[in-house]
């Protein structure tokens, strides 16, 4: 099965009042386990690619082995490209089969975001792909794009007027959510994803999803979050994972990469596995 384009499994989810789980994937192995799980669950899935990520491999390599995982995937899968502030990254990816980005301009001035993701939204509509938008920034840094300093907040008719002159597929508002790890149980405007989908009939995604609880992420997809992301949860358990499986082999004096790989896709595996049970996208495939 080839990539999908994102608002292909959004719409689904979005009238079916699930979440579709979006795992930051980090190497071949994180994602070949999100993608066991999505199989097991029959859950759409989205695999997201930092800009970090894509450089680290080369666009052409991440591509051909994110492609090759999913060549016999029996359930949706989205290619995206998160937070990315620079055009040419973003030109490369959808040229280069990416069916989804998120274009990050929200450093820009009101009006040149707005001018910016219209061309960009143009460029992904030429080769079938979706984009996300976003005009606050959602505090945290993650794979090294973002600030810790909380972005200026928009109000609900700037929000819609972004929306809707830009045609972007899916919209991230800021609502109290942060990259990384909460330092203290988050205070969230829930309020402000159901006016944003009243106002637009956009789906919307959730950002900073990583030490939320069920009762969080299950309030906010009833009120439209159709795209949560999981960032930290996936690098955290794939690197405790590993910690573990290392010290296993310390203490046994047995030092078996094929066990050690084995953990770590079985750590990543039941991670996706619990959140597409929260998000209620298990069993949406037949």
């Amino acid at each position: 099965m080839s990539f999908v384009p994102l608002n292909d499994v959004l719409a689904d989810a979005l009238a079916g009042g699930y979440g579709v789980p979006a795992f930051n994937i980090v190497n071949d192995l994180s994602a070949e386990a999100v993608l066991e799980a999505a199989a097991e669950e029959r859950s759409p899935v989205i695999l997201q690619t930092s800009v970090k990520t894509v450089r680290m491999y080369g666009r052409k390599k991440l591509y051909t082995i994110l492609a090759g995982l999913a060549e016999d995937a029996s359930v949706p899968v989205v290619l995206h490209l998160d937070h990315c502030p620079e055009r040419e990254v973003i030109s490369d990816c959808l040229q280069g089969g990416w069916t989804s980005v998120l274009f990050d301009a929200h450093e820009l001035d009101g009006a040149e975001n707005l001018r910016q993701t219209i061309e960009v939204v143009a460029e992904a509509r030429a080769v079938g792909a979706s984009v996300e938008g976003e005009i606050e920034g959602i505090q945290g840094v993650e794979d090294g794009i973002g600030s810790d300093e909380a972005s200026a907040m928009q109000s609900l008719e700037v929000s819609v007027d972004f929306v809707e002159r830009t045609g972007v597929d899916c919209f991230a508002p800021a609502i109290g959510n942060a990259h990384g790890q909460y330092r203290s149980a988050p205070v969230l405007d829930h309020q402000k994803v159901s006016d944003l989908l009243a106002a637009t009939g956009v789906p919307m995604a959730l950002h900073g999803g990583t030490g939320l609880s069920a009762e969080q992420f299950q309030d906010l997809v009833a009120r439209g979050c159709a795209k949560v992301n999981i960032s930290t949860a996936l690098k955290e358990v794939f690197l405790r994972s590993s910690l573990a499986s290392l010290q296993r082999s310390e203490e046994s004096g047995k030092w078996d990469p094929i066990t050690f790989f084995r953990d770590q896709k079985e750590a990543v595996t039941t991670m996706a596995r619990d959140h597409m049970r929260i998000f209620g996208s298990v069993g949406r495939v037949r």
